[in-house]
């Protein structure tokens, strides 16, 4: 049996506790030798001798009988763990889950060691949150390194496009652009649209004359279609400028009542979204949706990981002071420390319910692999010094017993 630097404390304390219970009963022998046929008080000092000897035999072996054999001899009912140890395990299982490993219990526990109060009081400190984020960047850089790019293209291609195909995501993609509509979400883009395609008409005159020509009659003089497209390149500039500079204008509420309705059709007209399911499989199906998911996964991931490893870096300092603020949040108010307690005592409860009886089995699985000494041995190293007090009792009321008689014997 192997033996940890605990273990060894205990045996060394077992063994000193031995040698105690083991001095009295020498003791109490020599002087019952030394008083022996003698009248007087040494008389009622051989009794008391006597008795203690007794007593501290009868313990000895009541203690012994519990791990082994007393003197090696194969009497009845001794050994009474290596024969047992089995059924005492099984009972020690079930003791331990009637009554330690019960949701009362569990949650008792929980409100007791004021969780709450205790994880604020150490996250308030910056040190702690400190050493909180640096163990959670670590091991998140770890998790992310760990994703090799074929096992993420095989769960985009295998999994997630997949179920992409076959979910239908018209409804969804309608209520979310509904929303979108309703709360002028969409109002940037068309700003940054715009002010973009202003930039490009002012810096692409040629290409819009380009266009413009080739739609001109064959039989139309040259110097009119230079002043037509000339026109045409300035009217598109300040449409799109007026467009721009005025929220309100009728362009923008025609897109706005377009996008609606677009939503709206999304959700309830079967055509038009048998038309985006269609448009979603030609997409998700192609043959480079794959390797272009897993490239921005990879530029995420460089993101992350670069963000993750700088000690000084924003996204650092921005989780330690997070949890320094949850930290005196749940120092000063009980509202949330009383959240905290009952979700915490609820995801311990659950646990408990759940696996109690496996989580208390490894008790009785582990009892099982013991032979009988080796089951023995480990429970006398933890519970035997303990027991040694019942052999120093058993000495001393013995003989407190055994001069009790004794004087009661003389006086009648």
């Amino acid at each position: 049996m192997l033996l940890g630097p605990a273990d060894l404390v205990r045996r060394r304390g077992l063994r000193r506790m031995r040698a105690v219970a083991l001095s009295l009963l020498v003791l109490a022998a020599f002087v019952f030798i030394l008083t022996r046929n003698r009248d007087g008080a040494w008389g009622y000092v051989n009794a008391t001798a006597e008795a203690a000897m007794i007593g501290a035999l009868a313990d000895w072996f009541a203690v012994t009988a519990l791990f082994r054999h007393p003197l090696g001899i194969p009497i009845p009912h001794t050994a009474i763990i290596p024969n047992r140890k089995d059924s005492l395990g099984q009972s020690l299982e079930e003791f331990v889950t009637g009554n330690f490993l019960t949701v009362d219990a569990a949650r008792e526990r929980v409100v007791a060691s004021d969780l709450s109060r205790r994880v604020g009081r150490w996250l308030s400190q910056e040190q702690h949150s400190v050493r909180v984020i640096t163990e959670v960047a670590k091991a998140s850089s770890r998790v992310l390194l760990a994703i090799e790019d074929d096992d993420m293209l095989g769960f985009v291609e295998q999994s997630l496009l997949p179920r992409l195909v076959n979910e239908p995501l018209s409804p969804v993609v309608g209520h979310l652009l509904e929303s979108v509509v309703q709360d002028g979400a969409h109002h940037g883009l068309v700003d940054i649209a715009l002010v973009e395609a202003h930039v490009w008409l002012s810096a692409n005159e040629e290409a819009v004359a380009s266009i413009v020509g080739a739609r001109a009659p064959w039989w139309t003089p040259a110097w009119l279609d230079e002043k037509v497209i000339e026109r045409v390149h300035r009217e598109a500039l300040s449409w799109v400028a007026d467009v721009r500079d005025r929220p309100n204008h009728p362009a923008r509420q025609a897109l706005d009542d377009l996008l609606a309705q677009l939503a709206r059709d999304l959700q309830h007209d079967p055509e038009t979204a048998a038309r985006a399911e269609a448009l979603k499989v030609r997409m998700m199906t192609h043959p480079q949706i794959g390797p272009s998911v897993v490239g921005m996964w990879d530029a995420l991931r460089s993101a992350m990981l670069g963000a993750l490893d700088e000690a000084d870096g924003q996204l650092r300092r921005r989780g330690v002071s997070a949890l320094s603020e949850f930290g005196e949040r749940l120092l000063n108010d009980p509202e949330l420390r009383q959240r905290v307690d009952d979700h915490v005592a609820d995801a311990i409860g659950f646990v408990v319910s759940a696996y109690g009886h496996e989580i208390a089995k490894v008790i009785s699985q582990t009892v099982d692999r013991w032979d009988g000494k080796e089951a023995a041995d480990r429970i006398e190293l933890h519970v035997g010094r303990d027991l040694q007090f019942i052999r120093i009792n058993g000495t001393i009321v013995g003989g407190l017993a055994g001069l009790a008689i004794h004087t009661l014997n003389v006086l009648l």
